[in-house]
């Protein structure tokens, strides 16, 4: 399947005590609908899964597949710790209509799993047994294992690995990856401020929080790299770079949900333990935002 294109990690819309707030959701990705968006990953990182129980992942997949256009691409974070229960999320996700699984290293076991032949076991179970194709995720910063590059390589051989999400923001890593799988393996990169430099040496598409709240600044950056205006797109990514780094690495979800509901979105509060964030991140962020549109 082609992945080339933005997708976004969505948000999960919350009300104040904490409980799904699911006709926000729908809100959100009708306008989502009306951008060049290639389509949605749907209770990923950004979307709090870790925060989110089995019965509540079902209940925004459904919401979202309802809500999505037609054209878009749905992509289901199904990764869990154990190979038993990533199946069955990948499986329950593709009986709903989802097209592929975005399936999270496993890192609660360091000492045992931290390893490119344990991780590299942990996917090709998976993979064997899923019913639509797997992305690889690696976002070594939250889970505190990096999957080898030379193990994503020999996993991309796999007929039902078809992709990576490449967060860890090395760009050597990122260009062995492109370099050296074999044809047909794409790698999305995860990192809205290496977005530029990344799509220029091979990556096809990118799978960006940052673009919950500024879709078209993404786009417009993917639409230089496609017409080869380099001058363009440089300025582009410098430009929106302390935006996206305001709303990832620094304020994390709730910055991010804080500029979705600066930039007409809604991002509303993040599920505890998560804070909302301050008065002066607020500024700090509205300041970055004042010429993003979303």
């Amino acid at each position: 399947m082609k992945l080339h294109g933005i997708f976004p990690p969505l948000a999960t819309p919350f009300d104040h005590h904490g409980d799904l707030y699911l006709p926000k959701l729908r809100y959100n990705v009708e306008k989502w609908n009306k951008t060049q968006l290639a389509g949605y990953v749907v209770c990923g990182s950004t979307g709090e899964s870790v925060l989110l129980t089995c019965e509540e992942k079902v209940r925004v997949w459904q919401t979202v597949r309802e809500a999505a256009a037609p054209e878009k691409i749905l992509i289901a974070g199904t990764g869990m710790e154990s190979v038993r229960e990533t199946v069955q999320l990948c499986n329950l996700a593709a009986g709903m209509g989802y097209q592929a699984a975005m399936v999270r290293t496993p890192h609660y076991y360091k000492s045992q799993i931290n390893n490119g032949p344990a991780q590299a076991l942990y996917y090709r179970a998976v993979a064997d047994q899923s019913r639509i194709p797997l992305i690889l995720y690696n976002w070594p910063q939250a889970t505190g294992v990096d999957i080898p590059a030379r193990t994503v390589i020999e996993l991309a051989g796999h007929p039902n690995i078809v992709a990576v999400k490449e967060s860890s923001g090395n760009i050597e890593k990122t260009m062995q990856m492109i370099r050296e799988a074999p044809a047909g393996f794409q790698v999305l990169v995860g990192s809205a401020p290496t977005l530029w430099v990344c799509l220029k040496v091979g990556a096809v598409g990118a799978i960006l929080a940052f673009a919950n709240a500024a879709p078209y600044a993404c786009l417009s950056i993917l639409e230089a790299v496609k017409t080869r205006e380099d001058q363009a797109g440089l300025e582009l990514q410098q430009r929106f770079a302390p935006a996206a780094v305001a709303v990832t690495s620094k304020h994390g979800i709730p910055g991010l949900k804080y500029a979705m509901d600066v930039n007409g979105y809604y991002g509303g509060p993040p599920r505890l333990p998560l804070l909302p964030v301050g008065p002066e991140a607020k500024l700090e962020i509205e300041e970055a935002f004042r010429e993003v549109k979303g």
